[in-house]
Order: structure tokens, then C-alpha cells, then sequence
């Protein structure tokens, strides 16, 4: 089933619901799964009011990593965006969740600068929800692994998020 709507669902480890929105599927290649959305999308954080969206983006969800990326459009401060987490489930096609582990990895636009961000909300958030050590050690080997790969522009973080950016720009 290609042409569908998908919820896109992050909880918290306690699976408190965190941020969530809908994409159109776009397709999929080796990295995986891609999603899009167009200016004017809304996203929401938890029960809190949505927020509208400014510039489209494009989401990939891949198969088995502790990771999903967003690419978004200018004016948009980060061009990469990605949360680092729980490998992405599919209980069905047009549902698609994972736990947010906090960390996040991102190329800032303006300078290409790569950085991690919210290392102190994952510090908070291990004894809070009391993350297993296999978990913190799979959120921190991703994040690691994310800020070389981006940093090399490696793909997909080079130019093939561009095509499906396009679909949605």
C-alpha cells in the first residue's frame, strides 16, 4: 500500500505519548521507509497545542536502527534533524512509532556544524524512567554513529533525502 496517510508516534520510555503527526508515505529505498510532509503540516507534543509547520520536511524511518532522520526544507534552522531512539515498529502500515531516547543529532544549516543536543535530558531521563544499560548503550552508540556519518556526508545524509524532499517541496 503506497498512497496513505501515516501516524507517526514517539512515546517516552514510560510510553507517555510524545510527539506525533501525520505524513504522506512516499516510498522506500535501501535506507528505508520515507515519509513527507508539506508546508502547513501539524505536529503536537503529547496533549499540548499542535504547532504548524513552516517548510516541508521529509521523514526516513529505517529498518532495525536506533534512529529515524528528518531533512527539512529552508528556512528551517537544522537541514538534519534525527531523533535517536528505539528501533521504529510497524504495527501496521499506517502506523509507525518508537521510543524517544532523548539524545538527537543535527546538521545546522547555516554552517553545516554537526551537534549532539539534550545529552542533559538523557542523563535526567536514564534514572527518571530508569533505561536498562543495553538501552543506554544502544542510544549512545547510535548517536555516535549518526554524528560521523552526517559529519561525512555519508548517504543517506548526503543527497539522497534531496529526491524525496523535492516530492514534498
Amino acid at each position: 500500500m503506497t498512497d496513505r496517510d501515516v501516524r507517526v508516534v514517539y512515546t517516552k520510555y514510560d510510553g507517555s505519548l510524545h510527539w506525533h503527526h501525520v505524513m504522506r508515505y512516499l516510498g522506500a529505498d535501501e535506507h528505508g521507509s520515507w515519509l513527507g510532509a508539506p508546508t502547513g503540516s501539524v505536529m503536537q507534543r503529547g496533549d499540548e497545542p499542535p504547532i504548524v509547520i513552516e517548510a516541508p520536511f521529509v521523514q526516513l524511518i529505517p529498518d532495525g536502527v536506533w534512529w529515524t532522520a528528518t531533512f527539512r526544507a529552508e528556512p528551517s534552522y537544522a537541514e538534519i534533524y534525527c531523533d535517536v531512539g528505539t528501533p521504529p515498529r510497524w504495527p501496521d502500515p499506517v502506523e509507525v512509532t518508537m521510543v524517544d531516547l532523548d539524545l538527537d543529532v543535527l546538521r545546522i544549516r547555516a554552517d553545516q556544524r554537526v551537534i549532539v543536543v539534550d545529552e542533559d535530558e538523557f542523563a535526567v531521563h536514564q534514572a527518571r524512567y530508569g533505561y536498562p544499560a543495553d538501552v543506554i548503550g544502544e542510544a549512545e552508540r547510535a548517536a555516535a554513529w549518526l554524528l560521523d556519518a552526517i559529519s561525512a556526508k555519508a548517504e543517506p545524509f548526503g543527497a539522497a533525502y534531496r529526491a524525496w524532499l523535492d516530492m514534498v517541496d
